[in-house]
């Protein structure tokens, strides 16, 4: 797939919560750009879904479904990954559980428990167990946060709860573990322009009586850019900061939602 000048050229991938969006898109970039990849999530048979799409493309891939919740299943993703390839050197955490979208007022604390479970302390359990391949590889970990660090905008507290954590987890860890070798980034999204969102969209016009279209223009409306990030351009961020190329970076979050915040 790489023709040997790719940015993660005969690197071992791991990327947690692969979906058919955002993780998808990392997938196919890391072995664009020269990696072996390793899938983890929950649901095998999307895992095998997208490794289909790699082998194809003429990438390498490794499928081991893991509840990033349950300490012996990522105990088994160190352990199926180091035995297939025998190293780590990028990880890149986007495993999340989206919590209740109401105010916090009226949200149970057992739904924003549920996702820091998910968000934080699953993310932290991936990257303890992988901490000492990743030193010996002077390897980098890539966590994907979101834009709803930059608002407040009503219903997502409980989100950005979660994602803040994340945040504030990331950047000490990457204090912890810089003597050891290891990066540790951040990438936020925005609006991020795939299935899931196209399919939002649409509810949207149908309650208001526009078009998808309108929906749209007006969310893109509020960015610089005038549209809305694909999952591949996402993709693409987290390949810098998970490359050499970022090697002098790192407790870093960089934002890529088009202009629509700025921090």
């Amino acid at each position: 797939m790489s023709s040997g000048a790719g940015l993660l050229d005969d690197k071992v991938v791991v990327v947690s919560g692969v979906g058919p969006g955002l993780g998808r898109s990392i997938c196919l970039r890391a072995a664009a750009e020269g990696a072996r990849v390793v899938l983890a999530a929950r649901t095998e048979s999307r895992l095998k879904e997208v490794a289909a799409e790699v082998d194809s493309a003429g990438g390498t891939s490794l499928v081991v479904p893991t509840d990033i919740t349950d300490d012996a299943a990522v105990d088994n993703l160190v352990a199926t990954t180091l035995a297939e390839f025998g190293r780590a050197d990028v990880l890149v955490n986007n495993a999340f559980a989206l919590p209740s979208m109401k105010p916090l007022g009226r949200t149970d604390f057992e739904q924003i428990t549920s996702s820091i479970e998910v968000t934080v302390v699953g993310t932290l359990r991936v990257i303890k167990s992988f901490t000492d391949a990743l030193a010996e590889a002077n390897g980098s970990i890539v966590n994907i946060n979101s834009m709803v660090i930059r608002h407040s905008e009503p219903r997502y507290g409980s989100y950005k709860i979660a994602k803040s954590a994340l945040l504030a987890m990331s950047q000490t860890l990457a204090s912890e573990l810089g003597d050891r070798g290891i990066r540790i980034n951040s990438v936020a999204p925005g609006y991020i322009w795939d299935d899931q969102l196209k399919w939002y969209f649409g509810e949207v016009a149908k309650k208001y009586g526009i078009t998808p279209e309108q929906v749209y223009e007006q969310t893109a409306s509020k960015s610089d850019l005038k549209r809305l990030p694909e999952p591949d351009e996402i993709a693409d961020a987290v390949m810098f900061l998970a490359s050499p190329m970022a090697r002098a970076i790192s407790g870093h979050t960089l934002d890529v939602n088009c202009g629509e915040y700025h921090d």
